[in-house]
This record gives structure tokens, sequence and C-alpha cells, in this order.
């Protein structure tokens, strides 16, 4: 472990030599990611939610065949599966209809959702491959899941978007808090309200669950540049996460058009959306949030909203328009955009690394 870091205790815990981790951004990169950021001496995180349990172990076996080994993060999604509402479903289509119309998209070629929470079959996986962390998103799994995991020698992480939420995850004994400030890009982690109104910002969150729990906190949301990593450390964080700056990256599994909303992306570009997926997640500003939300009462329960879109998005990319699709991306993406557009995910680790060290004055 670097010996300038000023908190040592979250490098430690995770047997990496940085207190940096690369955000799980499902959907949109995979093991590439996570090997660049590894490479580098942080950690490097596989979102798994949208994959299979086969994919998820050949993602597993491409990062171990280049770095085996190095750490890893394998991340979960913890949400209940909501009821079975065709009505709802039905509003929802109906809400949507003249878009179909609009983009002569075939409302029947709806995919069905695709983000699964953490479930036995998932535990067995974590058994099986053993990462050396597990982090979770939207609380944390049953009792009996949780303790396998544990078991298997992982160390857990889970995010928090309050004070009350940190201490819940620390009663029930994780490793480490990840402080989700607002600010930050994709889902809201949040699981004990589901109020985005009153979600506090990075800065605001981040001292006050340091001073609320023992454990590590990770400071996770607006961090773009090694400014916000060296200020994260000042308010107590023993680590940060850090997704959107990654999105430039050519590891990045990113549409095109995503790529160039973030070319555009401004501080007052996102808003908290819940048409995509039915959860509230921060994304950057298009058509559909303008229309229909951003935050839609119509929107069906996570994750149910976004197969109706799957027609939609796919007529909207083909004819080069971000209109219908999430477009994930923090407010500081507009700090991570000269600094990280087309590098090397590796070498802006390393970049982001050696500044913050510079700016905390070691």
């Amino acid at each position: 472990m670097h010996r300038h870091w000023p908190e040592r205790r979250a490098a430690t815990l995770l047997r990496i030599e940085h207190p940096l981790i690369q955000a799980p951004m499902a959907g949109a990169q995979g093991a590439a990611l996570a090997l660049a950021v590894a490479r580098a001496g942080a950690l490097g995180s596989i979102p798994c939610a949208m994959l299979s349990a086969a994919q998820i172990g050949d993602e597993v076996a491409r990062f171990r065949a280049a770095l085996p080994d190095a750490p890893l993060n394998l991340n979960f999604f913890c949400h209940t599966p909501p009821p079975d509402d065709t009505a709802a479903l039905a509003r929802w289509r109906a809400r949507l209809q003249p878009y179909y119309a609009e983009l002569g998209a075939d409302p029947d070629a709806a995919a069905g959702a695709s983000r699964r929470p953490f479930d036995a079959e998932a535990c067995a996986l974590v058994e099986a491959l053993r990462p050396s962390a597990v982090s979770f998103h939207f609380g944390l799994p049953e009792a009996t899941l949780l303790a396998r995991v544990r078991a298997a020698g992982a160390t857990v992480l889970a995010s928090a978007t309050t004070v009350a939420e940190a201490r819940w995850l620390a009663a029930r004994g994780v490793d480490a808090v990840i402080a989700q400030g607002a600010e930050a890009g994709g889902h809201r982690g949040l699981f004990l309200c589901d109020d985005v109104a009153t979600q506090p910002g990075l800065f605001a969150l981040l001292p006050q669950i340091v001073d609320a729990v023992a454990v590590p906190v990770i400071a996770a949301g607006g961090i773009g540049d090694a400014r916000g990593i060296a200020a994260a450390f000042a308010l107590g964080a023993a680590a940060v996460q850090i997704g959107t700056a990654y999105l430039y990256t050519p590891q990045a599994h990113v549409a095109a058009v995503h790529r160039a909303a973030l070319a555009g992306a401004r501080d007052d570009g996102t808003a908290l959306t819940n048409v995509f997926s039915g959860r509230p997640a921060r994304s950057l500003m298009n058509r559909l949030m303008r229309e229909l939300g951003p935050l839609s009462a119509d929107a069906p329960a996570f994750p149910l909203a976004g197969a109706a879109l799957a027609p939609l998005r796919a007529k909207a990319e083909a004819a080069g328009s971000g209109d219908f699709q999430p477009l994930w991306s923090g407010q500081a993406a507009a700090l991570s955009r000269a600094l990280a557009t087309g590098v090397d995910a590796e070498v802006l680790t390393h970049r982001l690394i050696a500044e913050a060290l510079a700016r905390i004055g070691v």
C-alpha cells in the first residue's frame, strides 16, 4: 500500500496499493475496464446485475487470466422484485404509444427486464469464484446469504445515500460503507427511503457518515478529478469510488450516442429520472426525460419500465439519436472530459492518483 495516503484503512482492507475503486457500471463495462484499473494498483469492479451466471464467470475468467492475483470486486443489486402488475405495464405502454407510432417501433418487441437481485444462485457463484470483494446496491441480501458471502472470504461493501442507511449497513456488519452523494451518475443506492428530493450531496453526506460509523467510508458521486479526491480525503474518506470519468475511456462499452452526449456534458445537464428503469437514476437530459418527467408517476416499478423502451431505444440509436436511452452520468462529467477522453483507463487511474497525492501534499 502507498505510504503517502493520509487514510489507509480501506486500502489495507481491500488489499490494494491505492484507495481508489472503479465504480461498477452495469451495461457500460466489463472485465477490460476492471483490468486496466487493477493494473494501476486500484480496485477494479465487474457489475453483475445484468449478466447471467455464465457471463459473470466469463468476465471473472478474463480478469484472472491477465491478473490472477489482483483483488476484484463483484457488484450486485439487492432490490425486491416487484409483483406482476399488468395494469401498470399497460398504462406505461399507452403512455409510450405516440413514440412507437412516430418511430415505427413495434411495442410487442419489448425485451424482458434484465436486472436481477442477489439470490441463492448468485451467492453460489460468489462461493465458487471467491472474489476479494463483493459490493451491494439497494441495501443488503438477507442474512443467511450475506453470511455465506463472508464465509467465502469476500470483503463486503454497500452503498448508503443517507446517514440512516449507513448506520443500518454498519449494524449488519459491512466492512466499509460507500457514501453515495446525490451528484453520482446512475441509480441511487437508496433503500430505506425513496424520496430523492431529500438526498444530500456528497460533501454534506460524507463527513456525517464518517462521524456516524466506525468502518471505513468510501466517497462516491461528483468526483471528476484530483481536486475531488483530495477534498474527499479532507472530509474523512478512506477511499474514493469513481465512475463517470471512466466512461470516457476506450475500455468502457458506451454507445456512440452516449459518448456524443458525454462530450457535451455540463454541470446542469443531468437530472434524476425513473423513466428508463422505474427507479431514480442520474442521466444526461434527453427528449424522453424532458417530455415524460424526468420523474414520472406512470413509470412502473424497477426494473420493469425499461422493457417497453427497448424498441424505441433500438430505433432511435440506429438513427444516431440518444433520445430514448439512459445516458448515465454524474454531475462532474465536464471535469473529467479533458482529463479522460480517449485516455486508457490504466493511464487515467495513474494520473488521478498522482495528481491527488500532489494536491494532498505528500
